[in-house]
């Protein structure tokens, strides 16, 4: 069996379909309704969240449809009958899309997402939106933590091969968007035109008959810029190795095991001590956060990051939930206990200093008394789609990453923080 990727309109879940098929059926399904995305709390010690996968989002919004082979599994396995079928044949979304641009921070309740359509339009995109919005998110969340704690050292993205092979590409994207400089994903270099790197393994220096001879055939192939691994033997023998090979101007040495820290000292005064005091030092290998942090004083000039941030770095998902809050204009809201909602279209207004520090995320009803936003406030949500169409002019990539790198410098110092506390500024509803 060839192995092909999912179809975007099948990432619907069954019971999507069935409330579909039974609101069409009900006469309710073509009733104005109101969905919003929104996380009721932050991961665990998390004093912020950075909304990523919007783009991508509206993108597979503007493509979703329900092809022949869709239709034909549908009917086959009889997920719904013939007369939801002919609706699905002519599905497309006519909606609008309002919400957080892609790299801005969001905090508990904030309205990261507003779908407005009929009710058959908008909850079949229900797990379309989580399974794009909470992922992303949580690898932008997780990177944003990461690029903080590296202080402006540049960070590789190299996870790959510690997650899914459709979910690499989208971490590699969420991981740029967060700050880090690179990526070893090419397809993800293909796909949204980040830049890629990258360098032998272990596995090229056992190849060879020894690790001079692994070296002389890297330079030979890519060049004196390129970055050598040192680790595979012993690594002071394979620093002196590395600059015997390709000289002094060896770009970078990478170091992959060890007391990473301690090796990195112990490698700027040999390579100094050689002459190469321009070869840069890359340190990999099970790092985090919290270890990049720990190394922010050692000689490091690049790290390069892989299982922690495309699992999140221990919360590999938003958490964020797809509600209805709005049918034909009335407010309705869930009320079980610990999963309530909050009745009716929303929108939020972040407060600032005059320094621009963030003070607080103001979330009031669309309809209604309104916040006085003062000279240095801004309201948070943007048209994204209308009337099925992404709305011209959404933020590129790269805005989406300057948004990040400004949104963290308006935090709270204590918002920066990587140990547990509190969110790094408080909600608050106007009722």
């Amino acid at each position: 069996m060839v192995a092909t990727s999912p179809s975007t309109a099948l990432l619907t879940d069954h019971y999507e379909l069935t409330m579909f098929a039974a609101a069409l059926a009900d006469g309710t399904g073509d009733r104005t309704c109101v969905f919003e995305t929104f996380a009721r709390r932050l991961p665990d010690g998390r004093r912020y969240g950075v909304v990523g996968g919007t783009q991508r989002f509206i993108d597979a919004v503007a493509d979703f449809r329900f092809g022949d082979d869709e239709l034909r599994h549908l009917r086959a396995t009889k997920v719904v009958d013939e007369a939801t079928l002919d609706r699905l044949a002519d599905y497309r979304f006519a909606g609008d899309v309002d919400g957080y641009p892609e790299g801005e921070l969001y905090f508990p309740g904030s309205p990261i997402l507003t779908v407005t359509g009929t009710f058959a339009d908008a909850v079949v995109l229900e797990t379309l939106a989580l399974s794009i919005l909470n992922h992303d998110s949580a690898i932008v969340s997780a990177g944003a933590r990461m690029a903080s704690a590296a202080n402006g050292r540049p960070i590789i993205e190299m996870g790959s091969r510690r997650t899914h092979e459709h979910a690499a590409v989208s971490s590699a994207r969420a991981a740029f968007l967060a700050g880090f400089s690179t990526t070893s994903n090419l397809e993800a270099g293909r796909t949204f035109a980040i830049p890629t790197t990258g360098t032998c393994a272990h596995a090229f220096t056992l190849l060879h008959d020894s690790e001079k001879a692994a070296f002389e055939a890297q330079i030979a192939a890519v060049g004196t810029g390129t970055t050598l691994l040192v680790d595979t033997y012993d690594i002071t023998q394979g620093i002196a190795t590395a600059i015997e090979v390709a000289g002094t101007e060896l770009g970078a040495i990478r170091i992959d095991s060890g007391d990473v820290g301690v090796l990195a000292r112990q490698a700027r005064e040999q390579l100094d001590e050689l002459g190469a005091t321009q070869t840069r030092i890359v340190v990999s290998g099970d790092l985090d956060e919290y270890a990049i942090a720990a190394l922010r004083a050692e000689p490091v000039d690049a790290y390069g990051v892989g299982t922690s941030l495309v699992t999140g770095s221990g919360a590999p998902t938003a958490g964020m939930v797809y509600k209805l809050v709005e049918v034909t204009g009335r407010p309705v809201a869930k009320r079980s206990s610990h999963k309530e909602s909050r009745g009716g279209r929303k929108l939020a207004l972040r407060r600032h200093k005059p320094t621009g520090t963030a003070l607080e995320e103001v979330v009031h009803f669309a309809e209604g008394e309104r916040p006085e936003a003062g000279e240095h406030d801004r309201p948070l949500q943007i048209p994204l789609m209308r009337a099925g169409q992404p709305v011209a002019g959404l933020p590129t990539l790269e805005d989406s990453r300057q948004r990040v790198r400004q949104g963290l410098v308006s935090l709270p110092w204590e918002g920066l923080k990587l140990s547990a506390g509190e969110p790094a500024i408080p909600t608050v509803y106007m009722n």
